[in-house]
């Protein structure tokens, strides 16, 4: 639903035009330090603002309402909401009847029988993901050491499609570095699929690879496999993406994502009016992103740190079960 995690657990809540958005974290140990100044710092990489991204701008500052105490936590669940004023709701009105393509509002529409709050995606915005960052910037408190870094790489020029009114999607590349051997489990809850289950989490994520990903398709066992040089686990290549049997063996672990164009463009599509069944020509006005994807890789590298604080947090515990 909209919880991920099992002792580290992340709660989103919040519509992109409603009052707020913000996150509910359960499970994050006492005593961390919470520099406020700091998250609005790492929050601003997240914003809007680079020729490109939405014109919507929102102030995006944190009230942290509860499990906080001195400026460090209490070990008591945490609440933190932000505020929407910069929002302009009419032209989501004028299309409420016509679902966007590309865009969640028709399967939302079916999905909740019509009672979906179709101003900005609702639920499904982008902007829902500002309450992942903020977990994520606390998460990192926890796996201290473990480095994280996040590059896009646009899939087409962004000049242009400001100038034709269009979107372009791209690559985000991700490299965990300082990353311990033996985090995730062999099946279900390998590592991989944690990181993609929460990868996917960030709308309009369409594909993960890890390591040589789908070229790894292409080679041989001989070409694939990497070589192990010394007993920390290093190896020569990195094909695995630092994954082995679904736990992580030590090396650097290397993902890549592939991320849509954003669904809002001002082109002339075509789309279904709800109430006659019949076929409609729709132009979609509003604050949009030409490529939502420069604003990722902030989100990226907060959702890993969610998934390896959880990971982390659980092989505490199971350490502490087995002495």
């Amino acid at each position: 639903m909209n919880s991920f995690g099992r002792i580290f657990r992340v709660h989103i809540f919040g519509e992109s035009h409603g009052d707020c958005v913000g996150v509910l974290l359960d499970g994050v140990p006492a005593g961390i330090k919470i520099d406020q100044k700091e998250l609005r710092a790492v929050l601003e990489k997240r914003k809007a603002g680079l020729p490109g991204t939405t014109k919507r701008m929102e102030k995006d500052i944190p009230n942290i309402r509860t499990g906080l105490f001195k400026d460090k936590t209490t070990g008591a669940p945490i609440l933190i909401s932000f505020d929407n004023k910069s929002k302009n709701s009419r032209p989501y009105e004028e299309l409420k009847d016509t679902p966007r393509p590309g865009h969640a509002d028709f399967s939302s529409w079916i999905k909740y029988f019509g009672f979906n709050d179709y101003r900005g995606a609702g639920h499904a915005s982008g902007r829902i993901t500002l309450g992942l960052v903020c977990a994520g910037w606390i998460a990192k408190k926890i796996v201290k050491g473990i480095r994280i870094e996040s590059q896009f790489f646009a899939g087409g020029d962004i000049k242009k499609a400001i100038k034709e009114k269009d979107s372009v999607g791209g690559i985000v590349e991700c490299r965990i570095s300082k990353m311990p051997a033996g985090f995730g489990e062999p099946f279900f809850d390998s590592i991989e699929s944690l990181l993609s289950h929460a990868l996917f989490s960030i709308p309009g994520v369409k594909g993960v690879e890890f390591g040589a990903g789908f070229e790894g398709a292409l080679m041989t066992g001989s070409q694939y496999n990497d070589a192990i040089l010394d007993l920390s686990g290093k190896t020569r290549t990195n094909n695995a993406g630092g994954v082995n049997g679904g736990i992580s063996n030590g090396n650097d672990i290397l993902f890549r994502i592939a991320l849509r164009p954003a669904a809002s463009i001002g082109i002339e599509q075509e789309t279904i009016d709800l109430k006659t069944g019949k076929m409609k020509k729709i132009k979609i006005k509003g604050d949009h992103d030409a490529c939502y994807g420069l604003r990722v890789p902030v989100i990226v590298n907060a959702v890993c740190s969610i998934v390896l604080a959880d990971l982390m947090l659980s092989r505490k515990a199971l350490c502490v079960q087995a002495h």
